[in-house]
């Protein structure tokens, strides 16, 4: 899909920004180039605070102007615009596909609200092309570790279900 269309997504997340919020900054393609028409609004005279999901999209907001938290230094998020790897037809998506899954995860829950923006290159008939990460944190490792096989398993038995076994 065209910039094009990432430009008018990014152009409509960042509709719902106000003076003053505190943003979580999200990371990829289309979030970087939130991030670059954030920085112009910031360059008018928009005050807002920004928390990056990774370190990436730190170095571009920096780079351009955005005053940068740490995410312990906040008190709340009031929104978060990030990307999606893949969406379907009934919107639901995948995020967390790339390096900076657990930021990105921490960042959209401490937040109020939470946008994707998504060009049509990210929409699949099903979900799932390709392996989906998963991030475990040595704090209750153990305890993550049941929730995921009892996850799959669940997972399982609806597929098995669904074939009619």
């Amino acid at each position: 899909m065209s910039d094009a269309a990432k430009r008018n997504a990014a152009l409509a997340a960042l509709e719902l920004v106000e003076d003053g919020m505190v943003l979580g900054l999200g990371t990829g393609s289309t979030a970087a180039i939130f991030v670059e028409l954030l920085a112009e609004k910031v360059r008018d005279g928009l005050n807002v605070t920004g928390t990056p999901t990774s370190e990436a999209t730190d170095k571009q907001a920096r780079g351009l102007g955005i005053k940068i938290v740490d995410p312990g230094e906040l008190e709340r998020l009031d929104l978060t615009v990030d990307g999606a790897d893949e969406f379907d037809s009934k919107l639901r998506l995948i995020k967390g596909g790339g390096a900076a899954l657990l930021r990105e995860k921490i960042i959209a829950d401490a937040s109020a609200r939470m946008v994707v923006i998504a060009d049509a290159s990210k929409e699949v008939k099903v979900l799932g092309r390709f392996p989906l990460p998963i991030e475990i944190n040595p704090f209750a490792a153990e305890l993550t570790r049941r929730e995921i096989h009892a996850a799959v398993e669940e997972m399982e038995m609806g597929m098995r279900q669904a074939a009619g076994g």
